[in-house]
């Protein structure tokens, strides 16, 4: 979560964090899947109030200032992109080489996760992440549909958590299991096998200390015949795929890894601002004006300018009657960023583009060009659609809240790879093959 997103959910949740439940209509449940990556909030815009009911009783958030409209998005040929008031064509008819639709479960029944796309038609997948039944890795060929099994997760002793934050490159599998034996240090083992399959081995145990302070780690890679990863705290190490002790990625103590070679710091309203390459030593920094807040990647930055107001929090009953504060930690005030404007620009401040003011700030950007947006279309609670900052075309992903008003949406992934489950399929999106 960045500080933007991070400073509007305590503004709006540290008001009404006792709310469990919504009017009906008001609020969409919205639920992310995600392939091991931490799961981003969905930043809210503000606006002129916003209202969350708890049994008898609710909580106003009201804006004691007028908050700014954003100016409409344009797209990159100018054109304002896309429109709130319509729904875009579906993604299969948009790009419908990038689409595929598969099984949401094998053929022997097993319900399972895509992970990452080892090439244009092999879909790694992981079972028994939900079902609580053992788990194994596999591939699915998305051109004959026919799975193969590769390698069983081996299972942990202790006090285990397990993590799947798989990786792929040079032919190998990684991913990371942590936990704590009886008396021990709690660790996280990295695991490798071959794509081809076979038996995992271990590669390294990599201590963790607190990981309530600390944290555990992220940003697995393979580098050739090297593994790379980095604290959650910061800190970039190299190990051997063949086995060894992590060593730390000289000029890298305080970094993430963005995409390998690349790494950068988490600053709060800049993320990944400053930029180091850890084989050639080339440094790239990022042009963001005194009001911005962005998160950068190799090539291209996405922000907002911000002006934050102050907002006065009320409590009100269902008729709307204010009242006290149910408790003595309500906050008589609240400071809400006010989104100005959305944009996507190259690192040296170049080719501005505005961006839907309806996309969400919490998402990675995928391939640093395809952005998710929420639609607020006449007549729907939401609707979740792709929008391409190259050509200012926009795709209507097909996700509608359920019966209950939840919905799943995809992660907020940085690579190639958006999935998604819609009733008994799952939607396999390749956004490198849109060109």
């Amino acid at each position: 979560m960045t500080d933007l997103e991070d400073k509007l959910s305590r503004a709006l949740s540290g008001a009404a964090h006792r709310a469990p439940q919504a009017p009906a209509g008001l609020v969409t449940t919205v639920k992310t899947r995600h392939r091991r990556r931490r799961a981003r909030a969905a930043a809210v815009r503000a606006a002129a109030a916003v209202v969350l009911v708890a049994g008898g009783t609710g909580t106003a958030v009201s804006a004691l200032g007028t908050a700014a409209e954003p100016p409409p998005a344009a797209s990159a040929t100018g054109g304002a992109e896309p429109s709130a008031d319509r729904i875009p064509p579906p993604v299969e008819k948009v790009w419908p080489q990038a689409v595929h639709k598969i099984p949401a479960k094998l053929p022997d029944g097993r319900a399972y996760e895509p992970q990452l796309l080892l090439d244009d038609r092999t879909l790694l997948v992981m079972t028994g992440v939900t079902d609580g039944k053992r788990p194994f890795l596999w591939t699915y060929d998305l051109v004959t549909g026919q799975p193969r099994q590769i390698a069983e997760i081996p299972p942990t002793k202790g006090s285990a958590i397990f993590a799947d934050d798989v990786a792929a490159g040079g032919g190998n599998i990684v991913w990371w299991a942590s936990y704590k034996e009886p008396g021990g240090a709690r660790v996280a083992r990295i695991w490798t096998v071959p794509a081809a399959g076979g038996r995992p081995r271990p590669v390294t145990d990599v201590p963790l200390g607190n990981v309530m302070k600390q944290g555990h780690i992220n940003g697995l890679t393979v580098t050739g015949a090297d593994v790379a990863f980095a604290y959650e705290k910061g800190g970039v190490y190299r190990v051997p795929l063949s086995g060894g002790r992590p060593q730390p990625v000289e000029g890298a103590e305080r970094h993430q890894i963005l995409r390998w070679p690349w790494v950068g710091v988490l600053r709060k309203k800049a993320l990944f601002r400053e930029l180091l390459n850890v084989e050639t030593g080339e440094r790239r920094d990022a042009v963001v004006k005194a009001d911005e807040e962005v998160r950068c990647d190799v090539d291209r930055c996405v922000g907002m300018a911000v002006r934050y107001e102050t907002v006065k929090v009320e409590h009100r009953d269902r008729s709307g009657k204010e009242i006290k504060c149910p408790t003595r930690r309500c906050p008589d005030t609240a400071q809400i960023p006010v989104i100005l404007r959305s944009f996507v620009r190259d690192r040296d401040g170049s080719h501005e583009r505005r961006l839907p003011a309806t996309f969400r700030p919490g998402d990675g950007v995928r391939l640093e060009r395809f952005f998710s947006v929420m639609l607020m279309v006449p007549g729907q609670r939401g609707v979740p659609a792709l929008y391409d900052a190259d050509t200012g075309r926009s795709a209507d992903l097909g996700i509608r809240p359920d019966a209950k008003g939840a919905m799943a949406l995809p992660d907020g992934g940085l690579d190639r790879l958006m999935t998604y489950q819609i009733k008994d399929e799952m939607y396999v999106l390749d956004l490198a093959a849109i060109k």
